[in-house]
């Protein structure tokens, strides 16, 4: 059972560091007067957004966000009982 907590407690610590350097390489939303001026535009020109690199680093964020909630879950049953 050791071994099992300590081979969660590395993975979690993998998932962590994945989430933030994901969320570190993203980019940020820019709001303001060029961010409303431009905002119509992005609406039409950011259909294809998913298959850029950010549409990639938002997919890889929520994927490591729900194994780290799920990890952290888990392991926190695990010392429980």
């Amino acid at each position: 059972m050791a071994t099992l907590k300590t081979i969660l407690y590395v993975v979690q610590i993998i998932v962590s560091l994945a989430l933030i350097v994901t969320v570190l390489l993203q980019d940020g939303n820019s709001y303001g007067l060029s961010g409303s001026i431009s905002g119509g535009a992005d609406t039409f020109f950011g259909k294809g957004k998913s298959k850029s690199l950010d549409g990639i680093f938002k997919l890889i964020t929520k994927i490591s966000a729900g194994l780290f909630l799920v990890l952290s879950l888990v392991l926190v049953f695990l010392t429980k009982f």
